[in-house]
């Protein structure tokens, strides 16, 4: 059933790479290079798309002209065939990475025997109105400078367009200019590296630098109409500069001042990174396939706009102070639902399109050999009734902030009222898209009677041309529903399923969204029966791990964001040292650059799943937003006493 399944010694071998020491990083370009971890990569990006850049100094990630293209640089789905843009120096010893101060700038530090060498990475911010940033060219800069000593520095261009199935074939264009067809336009490599030709679609360059060189490398992409203008020298370090003010001009807008906002306004910038600008849209992550277990059966392709997922991620930018996304996405989910409202798909690509259907790929063989490596998305067409309460949160959200709803839109969002009124009392897939018989699952359920509660709301307050009445009775009849069929008395406990008796991590976002008051007897029974069941060394499960919960082979991993669902409720409980104990053991299991992947390994802490992971990153938002205001709430509470 599942194409790439591994035996048990291959599933041995390929969770050995993670645990075991990785092999030094001093080996010359040419030699076959091993298989970065997931968690070896930082990401830099323009808000149109994202390049993988790992702590060796390799571009293994890239697609075109948007997150869900095709990929140009592949290594991270085949380290021999993907493709990759590689530049380091040799005979390495020890390699820092880091971003520059409120920006995705990415700084690269390498100490080598002779010297240091600093590589910095970054896609140009262009300027402008969002449709003009749409027809820009895709620009990405890469600057090496010898700060000490002397160091030889190598680099490997190998280009491997349409996700390695097309043939490459660079071509000069004068003295610097290397030009590659066939990734959805052009891609330009201009360089003041000597590079010369390996073969049809390889490049190589090797030069000693010594304390106070610099070399430069530009890479431009465009539909049509490259321009051969790009300067190198002055211009890169000026267009460099400008990107850094434009990262953080963005990050001035943050209101955020709790006690951890440094990781906070981290997890917002990847956040702005998985944000497409030119329509609003935010993909749940820019990967895709990266295995989240050893069987390869949970495979899937993240680089999407899934509604659950980017309507929590605006919920948390209004939070923290960047309101403009969420007025961005009401408009795109206007143009996204056209062709299928009043009902909403799961997820949409970034321009709207919402026929995704999955298939294999031959050409790549997986990250460590594990495939198979899928794209598009065969969940994009089941009932997940819980998109509905994430979109009435949304739009109510909004209003609240002094937003105005236009009339289109207050019939879009009263008939999506409606339609959880048809469809309610039918069977789905579920938040965690199971691809199995649909059930009656309590968090969908849940999510109906906020679509409802949260539209009343709406329509009492700026009418919304709904029949009030009607939907009342419908919402309660969800209250009654939940009480009777998904709460299991024998565990005081509300379960995954109605006649089931597993605990479900979604659950712990009840109190979140008003159904129960935190300290509910049901709801402190629903906490401590999930920590009985999906808690393994104190990092929680989505699901039960080897219950069958998803029909699929292999074992599941601790899922990220459900920690920190765990942190908010017991922030919003009142426990808020044992809340703060969690929130800064779980920011420790970020990378080295703090980018967190969809789950983790409970016994290696080692990132799997795609990455970075949007869901992962709002879930340390709300849970750092949760903590800075149940620390407000107690300084007041003790103000006024």
């Amino acid at each position: 059933m599942f194409a790439g399944i591994l035996s048990r010694t291959q599933a041995r071998s390929w969770r050995s790479q993670f645990m075991a020491p990785q092999p030094r990083p001093d080996q010359p370009l040419l030699e076959d290079a091993p298989q970065q971890p997931i968690g070896d990569y930082a990401a830099i990006g323009d808000c149109r798309t994202l390049a993988l850049v790992s702590k060796q100094g390799s571009i293994d990630w890239w697609c075109l002209p948007h997150f869900s293209g095709p990929s140009i640089f592949g290594a991270l789905l085949d380290r021999r065939e993907g493709g990759r843009f590689a530049l380091r120096p040799r005979a390495i010893e020890r390699v820092e990475q880091r971003y520059l101060h409120d920006s995705n700038v990415l700084e690269t530090t390498f100490h080598c025997s002779g010297g240091v060498l600093q590589l910095t990475d970054a896609m140009t911010m262009p300027a402008g109105e969002p449709g003009s940033v749409a027809k820009s060219p895709h620009e990405l800069l890469r600057v090496a400078r010898c700060i000490q000593g002397q160091v030889q520095l190598e680099a490997l261009y190998a280009p491997r367009p349409d996700y390695a199935r097309s043939q490459p074939a660079l071509r000069r264009h004068g003295d610097t200019d290397w030009l590659c067809d066939g990734c959805d336009g052009t891609a330009l490599l201009r360089s003041d590296l000597p590079f010369a030709a390996l073969d049809a679609g390889t490049l190589y360059a090797n030069e000693t630098l010594t304390a106070g060189n610099e070399r430069q490398c530009a890479v431009v992409h465009a539909a049509s109409d490259i321009d051969y203008g790009v300067s190198l020298g002055a211009p890169v370090r000026e267009r460099m500069a400008a990107t850094m003010r434009w990262w953080r001009d963005w990050c001035s807008q943050c209101c955020f001042d709790g006690s951890y906002r440094h990781v906070v306004m981290r997890s917002c910038l990847t956040l702005k990174l998985l944000t497409y600008s030119p329509s609003g849209a935010i993909v749940a992550a820019a990967t895709t396939s990266l295995p989240a277990s050893d069987t390869g059966a949970r495979n899937w392709d993240y680089r999407y706009c899934w509604l659950r997922d980017t309507s929590m991620v605006l919920q948390s930018f209004a939070d923290m102070g960047f309101r403009g996304e969420a007025d961005a996405f009401l408009h795109w989910l206007l143009h996204a639902t056209g062709s299928t409202r009043p009902r909403l798909r799961v997820m949409y690509d970034v321009c709207g399109r919402d026929q995704l259907q999955e298939t294999s790929l031959s050409s790549l063989r997986g990250h460590a050999g594990l495939g198979p490596v899928r794209i598009g998305n065969g969940a994009y067409d089941q009932l997940q009734l819980d998109i509905y309460g994430e979109m009435l949160l949304t739009a109510c959200g909004f209003v609240s902030r002094g937003g105005v709803l236009a009339p289109e839109e207050r019939e879009l969002l009263a008939d999506i009222g409606r339609t959880v009124c048809e469809l309610w009392r039918q069977p789905d897939s579920g938040i965690w898209e199971i691809r199995g018989p649909a059930r009656h699952n309590t968090y969908s359920k849940l999510m109906c009677w906020v679509a409802l509660d949260r539209l009343i709301d709406l329509h009492r307050r700026i009418g919304m041309g709904i029949d009030e009445a009607a939907m009342t009775v419908e919402r309660d009849a969800i209250r009654a529903d939940i009480e009777s069929n998904g709460f299991h008395t024998g565990h005081n406990s509300y379960v995954g399923f109605y006649g089931g008796e597993t605990a479900d991590a979604s659950l712990l976002l009840f109190a979140r969204y008003g159904f129960v008051a935190a300290d509910d007897p049901r709801m402190v029974g629903t906490c401590r029966y999930i920590e009985q069941t999906l808690s393994v060394d104190g990092l929680l499960y989505r699901y039960p791990p080897d219950s069958g919960y998803d029909g699929l082979p292999g074992d599941e991993n601790a899922f990220v964001i459900c920690s920190y669902w765990l942190v908010d409720y017991l922030a919003r409980r009142g426990d808020l040292e044992r809340a703060e104990t969690l929130y800064e053991r779980l920011i420790g299991l970020g990378n080295h650059v703090g980018l967190f992947s969809e789950q983790v390994d409970v016994r290696s802490q080692v990132p799997l799943g795609n990455f970075p992971q949007a869901f992962s990153h709002v879930g340390l938002v709300i849970a750092g937003y949760a903590l800075a205001e149940a620390r407000r709430g107690k300084r007041d509470s003790e103000i006024a006493r």
